[in-house]
């Protein structure tokens, strides 16, 4: 499936374009809305992410010009929660609505959501798009976000279920402490890293046999974490 990425700011495009080709997606970005115009004309793309605040051409009208000849689904985006810029994002045309700063998680599961919609079958490699994710004896339910543990439901906040997803989505890649800040608390996020120490103790006291000794949330010292293979 190909998706479109635009927006002025190029550190977070690269950080959706290369959280998106994980999972499967083939991802082009502009940086402008005239560009996204005459990309959306040319590319084919099943759904665009489209910031609403860019120079220039803006996202309202680029969304605008797009209608006019595709019925694309387009996710906004937007660093302004008012009611009034997200139905004015609606009547141009937008599917969706996501606030910055966002959590990487929720725009994906908002991407598949908005497909699904538009009858869109994922064909992800490794089952990345599949509802069920398993590995070890641990199984996550990405739709209801519910958790087992050899079967066993185990309640796991928000913050859990976003960080265990994201090592199972990623089998082996070790995470530093800042990266998974930015993918899980959102790149705005101001807290400190040690929030992620706190979360990752947690996820092994609920799923690890032997939170002490941990075979899934494994440390890479003087790197961060990964789930073991």
């Amino acid at each position: 499936m190909k998706i479109l990425v635009v927006d002025d700011e190029k550190l977070l495009v690269k950080g959706i374009k290369f959280n998106l080709e994980n999972e499967g997606y083939t991802v082009d970005a502009c940086y402008d809305g005239a560009t996204a115009v005459q990309m959306a004309a040319q590319g084919g793309y099943d759904l665009i992410v489209l910031d609403l605040m860019m120079p220039g051409l803006d996202g309202l009208e680029a969304c605008q010009r797009i209608r006019e000849s595709s019925t694309v689904p387009i996710i906004m985006l937007t660093a302004r929660s008012e009611d009034a810029d997200k139905l004015l994002g609606f009547e141009s045309g937008a599917d969706d609505y996501i606030t910055k700063p966002f959590n990487i998680l929720e725009l994906k599961a908002r991407i598949r959501a908005l497909l699904r919609r538009a009858g869109i079958t994922a064909s992800q490699p490794g089952g990345q798009g599949a509802r069920l994710l398993e590995h070890r004896g641990l199984a996550l339910d990405t739709d209801r976000r519910a958790a087992y543990k050899d079967g066993r439901s185990v309640d796991l906040t928000a913050r859990e279920f976003d960080l265990a997803e994201l090592f199972l989505r990623s089998p082996g890649r070790v995470f530093s402490r800042d990266s998974l800040l930015d993918l899980v608390w959102g790149y705005d996020y101001q807290g400190d890293a040690r929030t992620v120490d706190v979360h990752i103790r947690r996820l092994r006291e609920k799923l690890e046999d032997d939170p002490a000794s941990p075979k899934l949330f494994v440390t890479k010292w003087g790197v961060g974490y990964y789930l073991a293979e």
